[in-house]
């Protein structure tokens, strides 16, 4: 493997990405020591730290909430989604930048629709016809906590991997990839709507990030 470097954005203060990251930051050193990690840290919705490191990383792993970034950062960003670099994007990206709302459709191929009440847990299970997938090596079954997020309906292009089931009945995708054609390049996106804080404590859900980045980056 060669050597990786991994920008994480953190900026969604509800979850503490701050924090979480960080942890996953701590996995990656003890476990994947030719991982290179830079932490952009939002400190609140208006901050507008540079992403000219957007130019040179492998990959960009991005935990925001509805930052309300313009001008050149998010002409950074822009450029570096809309050339098919490698995207992982953990729960609140979904909504990531207030000002590029449409993320969500355009680039992760999800559908975010709000989400389930807070409080049940929720129990998170690999789709049988993806098992053998890369992302999920090492991985089993496992329970995750937060709010289930809604997401009804998903671009064709996006591939399922895992669902998460409430005990009130109420099933969703958590976990989805997408290969697309843009321009020269195919793109690889992983998204998962997982990512609340007791989440970052559970180590299939460590690992699982850890293998995306690996398959966004073709590692």
């Amino acid at each position: 493997m060669k050597k990786l470097n991994v920008c994480m954005i953190s900026g969604s203060f509800e979850y503490d990405s701050r924090k979480s990251l960080k942890i996953f930051q701590k996995y990656l050193a003890e476990n994947y020591p030719l991982i290179e990690t830079e932490l952009i840290i939002y400190q609140d919705e208006d901050d507008n730290p540079s992403l000219r490191i957007l130019e040179s990383t492998d990959v960009i792993m991005i935990f925001t909430r509805r930052i309300r970034i313009s001008g050149k950062n998010l002409e950074r960003l822009q450029k570096y989604c809309q050339t098919g670099k490698p995207i992982v994007g953990i729960r609140t990206a979904s909504h990531a930048y207030e000002n590029w709302l449409d993320f969500d459709t355009h680039v992760l191929g999800g559908s975010y629709q709000g989400h389930f009440g807070h409080g049940p847990i929720s129990q998170v299970e690999i789709v049988e016809s993806q098992m053998g997938h890369s992302i999920l090596e090492g991985i089993s079954n496992f329970e995750a906590f937060g709010s289930l997020y809604k997401n009804p309906s998903n671009a064709a292009d996006t591939t399922t991997l895992m669902t998460a089931k409430t005990n009130q009945g109420h099933c969703q995708p958590v976990t989805w990839i997408r290969e697309r054609q843009v321009g020269e390049n195919v793109s690889r996106v992983f998204y998962t709507s997982l990512g609340h804080q007791d989440d970052f404590h559970i180590t299939s859900f460590l690992q699982m990030l850890a293998n995306a980045i690996f398959w966004t980056t073709r590692q």
